[in-house]
This record gives structure tokens, sequence and C-alpha cells, in this order.
């Protein structure tokens, strides 16, 4: 009777270590994911900070270009309340409308020999292309610690405990076809 005892509140003690660790690990995942978007966000505002430098250096040289400008500067604050509601859908086409106003912004600068040699040109233009990488590269970490949650989450016998605890399936910061598709270098010079 006594060995029964032992071996049925062993075995308590043990499930209730394993739901811990389930537990524990769950949070971890969801804390990283936080943090992948932290990092993205945190990207996002320095590249927020630099465009209104770039925008301000080419206003200088191409004053008959102002629809150019005025679509990265809307671009630019679609991001930001995109940012500021947290809305990761919303932000996915806000991000592609100011790579495109980039893209474009770029593409008429070549037109402007005297701006391509601009010493705080070159450096903006060199600083917001690395701030372009380096947010690919969190977004393609964001989404990785997204999917490594949402698998957890899914998974036997990960699930009891994150429904138990309410852990929610979290979004993808993803892309439509359209979004995805090749800026057309081409039409900007027409």
């Amino acid at each position: 009777m006594f060995i029964g005892l032992i071996i049925i509140l062993s075995l308590i003690a043990v499930i209730a270590i394993y739901a811990v660790l389930i537990y524990n690990r769950l949070v971890s995942l969801k804390h990283g994911t936080s943090k992948a978007w932290s990092n993205i966000d945190v990207l996002l505002k320095q590249r927020h900070d630099e465009l209104p430098k770039l925008i301000e250096t080419c206003k200088q040289y191409m004053r008959h270009e102002r629809d150019t400008l005025e679509k990265v500067m809307q671009a630019r604050a679609g991001v930001f309340r995109a940012t500021q509601s947290g809305n990761i859908r919303e932000l996915g086409g806000a991000e592609t409308l100011l790579r495109q106003g980039l893209t474009s912004l770029f593409a008429v600068a070549e037109a402007y020999p005297d701006l391509k040699a601009n010493d705080s040109f070159k450096r903006l233009e060199s600083r917001i292309t690395g701030l372009e990488e380096s947010i690919a590269d969190r977004r393609e970490f964001y989404n990785e610690s997204v999917n490594n949650n949402n698998i957890r989450i899914e998974q036997f016998p990960d699930v009891l405990i994150a429904q138990l605890f309410n852990f929610a399936a979290l979004d993808l910061l993803e892309f439509s076809e359209e979004e995805k598709r090749d800026v057309d270098v081409k039409a900007l010079f027409a």
C-alpha cells in the first residue's frame, strides 16, 4: 500500500515537472518571438529616422521629382503606423510600398550625377541599404521564431499546456505575390 502511494506520488511529480518544462519552453519561444519583433522594430525606427535626411538631401537636387519623394515619405508614414499598431499584415504591405519607393528614388537619383557624388547622399544610401539588408535578415529570424512557436503549441503534449495557458499562434510577416514581384526598373526610367 505504502509503495503504491509512493509510485503514484512519483508519477504525479514526474508529470508536474514535465508540464513545467513544457510551459517554460513555450514561454521561452513566446518571448523569443517578441525579441525578434523588437529587433525588427529597432531597425525600422532607425530607417524611419534616416529617410527624412535622405529626402532632404535629394530635395536639394531633385526639385521636379517631388512625386517620387512624396511617395517615399507616404510609405514611410505607412510603415510607422503599421509598426505602432503592431499589425504584422499591414506592415508587409507598407514595407513593400517603401521598398518600391526607395528603389524608385535610387533609380531617379541616377539621373543626377551631382547628387550621386554627394558624400551625404552616398552615406545615407549606404546606411539605408545596410538597414534594408538587416531588416530582411531580422524578418527571416522573426518568421523562424514564429514558426517554432506555432509548431510547438500544436504538438502533443505541448498543445495541452498551450491551450491551458492560452498560448496563441502568431502571424508570420508575409508578403503577397504582387508585393514580392521584382520592381520594373526600366519603367522607372521611362
